[in-house]
């Protein structure tokens, strides 16, 4: 039984900055951090003569005969696109097996669900078929599957977030190359900020490719608003590094706030009057500034409550039937093994 796991990821700065056309024409940056919430696949060899799927999250199961090639038709179609190129790439011989997924947050929750599982699916197959790949190639396999082979819209940083792990600040270079820069923070800072930084799942989960696909068009359109807003979250991406690396954590909330109001010029559907009754109420208890994770319209949302106000922001949030969820900050990233 071969079995992995890949961290998901909060967007802490510069969200947006590696979607294409921006990347492409202008470069981008992003400051992102794994967290302790993970996507999850098991691969047993030989327990069948068929190929089967489990997605034991989405209670969804496929089985096929055995074939080097299978259709994407819109069910788990991650999984399939992950074993369609593993089978191409790496010249695998078809065989019956199981593949179990799992994932600790929902679709379109704004942690980077999707890429991470494709992250740890690579993982498993590369574990059990005993290919030498480096994160770098980790990371730009599952970008190519998601974003190539699938057509699935997105950026790049979920990939490179989830194999490498920890506190990562990004560069994505107009030639197509991303650059991962880990983070030497302070432990005392990192939990500082996991006690200030306050995680709620807004309980709705969103298409995050309709968001995407009218951010790009604004992009590719040169509307202005929008492009000058992206400007300045790739700006905001190089603050955050400096308030964290040099304790600033007083800055992190101004910096999130400033984030968020440039994130809603991107593209229509980023907010809504829920996301923004729930960002007003967290500020009037003492929030000094927060975010959607992910491409917005719903999923997770966090603030920064500096000092004990994170108290009274996760109780003036319980009217939204919404509560604060416990992770913390890891270090890893995708890891594999056999048992």
């Amino acid at each position: 039984m071969i079995k992995s796991k890949a961290p998901l990821r909060i967007g802490l700065a510069g969200g947006g900055t590696d979607v294409s056309p921006y990347s492409d024409l202008y470069g981008g940056s992003i400051l992102n951090a794994t967290i302790s919430k993970y996507a999850y696949a098991t691969i047993e060899p030989g327990i069948s003569d068929q190929i089967e799927f489990f997605a034991m999250d989405k209670k969804e199961k496929l089985r096929y005969p055995v074939n080097s090639y299978l259709e994407p038709d819109g069910k788990l179609d991650i999984l399939k696109g992950v074993y369609n190129r593993m089978v191409k790439d790496f010249k695998v011989i078809p065989q019956g097996f199981r593949l179990s997924t799992f994932v600790d947050a929902p679709a379109g929750s704004g942690l980077g669900s999707s890429s991470t599982l494709v992250v740890a699916i690579i993982g498993a197959f590369s574990e059990w078929l005993n290919i030498p790949l480096g994160e770098y190639d980790i990371a730009r396999l599952a970008y190519e599957i998601e974003r190539i082979d699938l057509n699935m819209a997105g950026g790049k940083q979920d990939q490179y977030a989830a194999t490498f792990g920890g506190f990562n600040f990004m560069e994505f270079n107009k030639d197509d190359k991303v650059i991962v820069n880990p983070l030497r923070i302070k432990r005392k800072y990192i939990i500082e900020l996991q006690h200030n930084l306050v995680l709620f799942y807004t309980g709705t989960s969103r298409n995050s490719s309709n968001i995407i696909a009218k951010q790009s068009n604004n992009i590719a359109t040169n509307e202005q608003t929008a492009l000058q807003a992206t400007h300045k979250l790739k700006e905001q991406s190089v603050r955050m590094k400096e308030a964290l690396l040099t304790g600033n954590l007083d800055k992190i909330g101004e910096i999130l706030h400033a984030s968020w109001q440039n994130k809603k010029e991107m593209a229509k559907g980023i907010t809504n009057p829920q996301i923004d009754e729930i960002y007003d109420a967290a500020i009037s208890a003492g929030s000094n500034g927060g975010k959607i994770s992910g491409a917005g319209g719903g999923g997770y949302i966090f603030f920064y409550c500096p000092g004990n106000s994170r108290y009274e922001v996760i109780e003036a949030l319980k009217k939204f039937s919404i509560s604060a969820e416990n992770y913390e900050f890891t270090t890893g990233g995708v890891y594999t093994y056999s048992i």
